[in-house]
């Protein structure tokens, strides 16, 4: 077949899928497919993208060829699906590349915070090799709140159990099967802000979800309880966290992304050059009160990004393609 590849800026992901995929004749481009560009691929079979690659109407009606789009993305939302489906075109994704992947980077910020890593670290590098405010605690035995239990979530209550952590869980439909297998109960938000030693967040960003941790709900919390979030900033009002740190409600934060990044619908965007292009996190961050808090860390959206989790991506659009082909 006649691949077209767009989007692909890493040498390593051409060499990749050059060798996953002899029997077909691909064609690679850095940029985004769009309507100055199409000509190119007016003869493909298939066609891969990322986000910044809109398939629309116009787009479609220049591919006379096109059976199968993959999309190196969760979301869809830059392809007209109705138009897709009236020509018979398939529309495949990578729906679940990073849900291990994101709770190992979960419990190493819980860890982080409850052995005081960082302090650590600081102190010897400041030739202090002493114990004085180092004191942590054990994870064994505590609660941890996990709300959002998925893909993602489910990881990390696996995680948790490994650790013998006891587990609430929070959901939309709540799946009872799973509960039983893994061990862990659910329960209302509220509830688990009350009881949790740990709450850690698992959600998409929706009207929904936005703020769903607030300057409201954030004086239920445990006293002392660790908040973690690798999943959106904006599920979590910033004031909010501010409030809890003030109060002692929370005695650690650990965010892998912030209010203000709200923006980012997709994880693989923050290595495109382009998104380097439309924003820097720095500047988003550097007059952030969190930023010099010494009980809170804060990491670039950084979660998602490992060999293997960007290799699942690749491994995923190849499947997609020999099982269309097959």
């Amino acid at each position: 077949m006649k691949i077209g590849f767009f989007e692909i800026e890493r040498k390593w992901e051409r060499e990749y899928l050059k060798e996953k995929l002899k029997r077909h004749n691909l064609k690679f481009f850095e940029d985004e497919l769009t309507l100055k560009n199409v000509d190119k691929v007016k003869d493909v079979d298939v066609l891969s993208v990322f986000v910044y690659s809109e398939i629309t109407e116009e787009i479609l009606d220049l591919l006379p060829k096109l059976k199968l789009i993959c999309s190196m993305s969760t979301g869809v939302d830059h392809i007209n699906l109705e138009e897709c489906k009236r020509r018979r075109i398939r529309v495949e994704s990578v729906p679940h590349y990073g849900e291990n992947t994101v709770a190992e980077y979960t419990f190493a910020l819980i860890l982080t915070l409850s052995r005081r890593i960082m302090e650590a670290c600081e102190k010897v590098r400041e030739g202090k090799f002493e114990h004085e405010g180092l004191t942590g605690f054990d994870l064994k035995g505590k609660t941890i709140g996990v709300i959002g239990v998925g893909h993602i979530g489910e990881h990390v209550v696996k995680i948790a159990k490994g650790f013998e952590m006891k587990v609430l869980g929070c959901a939309r439909k709540p799946n009872k099967k799973l509960a039983r297998k893994l061990g862990f109960r659910y329960c209302s938000l509220e509830t688990a802000l009350k009881k949790s030693d740990v709450i850690t967040l698992h959600l998409p960003l929706t009207p929904g979800t936005k703020n769903i941790i607030n300057q409201k709900n954030i004086n239920l919390v445990k006293k002392g309880a660790l908040l973690i979030n690798t999943s959106r900033g904006g599920i979590v009002e910033t004031d909010a966290i501010l409030k809890g740190l003030k109060n002692r409600k929370l005695s650690g934060v650990g965010l892998d992304v912030l209010e203000e990044e709200c923006f980012i619908k997709e994880e693989t965007e923050l290595l495109s050059k382009k998104s380097k292009k439309s924003y820097d996190l720095r500047t988003l961050i550097q007059n952030h009160i969190l930023l010099k808090h010494p009980k809170v860390i804060i990491t670039p959206h950084n979660a998602f990004n490992t060999k293997e989790a960007l290799t699942r991506i690749m491994d995923t659009t190849v499947e997609n393609i020999k099982q269309f082909r097959k």
